[in-house]
């Protein structure tokens, strides 16, 4: 018996995610994709583009796209403080793009029993965001989908 639980056990994948704040809620990103963290810095603006995308900053010589989640998602603007951090995340494609986040929490590592898959109506034309849902220490973790997050298309 406790041999067959064991093999359960280790047949479940494991994802880590980092834990950040926006507003009260709680959301995951993937720790896969994560480059860097960084603390708020001068964000340089970058005239007629989308309003949620803040401007460019210069990281290391590198000059990398700064959004804000907050207003893709159709959420109040950022209100910077001394927790909020830049997220720098490495796309596929090998470019890099940091998403502004109030808080960030914890890392936290979850197997697929702990991951719910979100079902949205087909008919529904609004982008989602919310990839699945993580159960986490009694809590609730809404996982981003970041294609949908980083993706051009307006959420609106």
């Amino acid at each position: 018996m406790e041999e067959n639980l064991l093999e359960t056990q280790e047949e479940l994948e494991l994802f880590q995610f980092i834990v950040v704040r926006l507003g009260d809620e709680q959301y995951g990103i993937n720790i896969q994709y994560i480059d860097n963290i960084v603390r708020m810095q001068h964000i340089t603006r970058v005239p007629k583009v989308q309003e949620y995308f803040k401007g460019v900053i210069n990281l290391r010589g590198e000059v990398i796209p700064v959004m804000s989640i907050r207003i893709k998602m159709g959420l109040p603007v950022d209100e910077f403080t001394n927790s909020s951090r830049i997220i720098i995340i490495k796309m596929e494609s090998g470019a890099s793009i940091g998403v502004i986040v109030d808080e960030v929490r914890e890392v936290v590592t979850l197997d697929d029993s702990c991951i719910e898959k979100v079902v949205y109506d087909a008919k529904e034309e609004r982008q989602n965001f919310i990839r699945s849902v993580g159960k986490c220490n009694g809590g609730l973790i809404s996982i981003l989908d970041l294609t949908a997050v980083i993706g051009d298309k307006e959420g609106n």
